[in-house]
């Protein structure tokens, strides 16, 4: 029996609580955070699988099947 009932959905997104007109005390401003970006063309350079060493430990950088990104140890 299913118990789940979507009317008790309540998010929890931080955003969503930010933004609350009723709640003066939660108001942050936006800083553009801005990232170093590669391509993964860049990163594999035509190959589905690279090593990352991290802090003495060796990670995997997978491509999948589907094209997706699987970060393995």
């Amino acid at each position: 029996m299913n118990t789940h009932n979507p009317s008790d959905f309540r998010p929890n997104d931080f955003r969503d609580r930010v933004r609350r007109s009723d709640d003066n005390s939660a108001r942050f401003d936006r800083v553009p955070l801005t990232v170093r970006t590669l391509s993964s063309n860049t990163l594999f350079q035509g190959e589905h699988e690279i090593g990352i060493e991290h802090h003495g430990a060796l990670y995997r950088l997978k491509i999948t099947r589907q094209g997706k990104l699987i970060l393995n140890k």
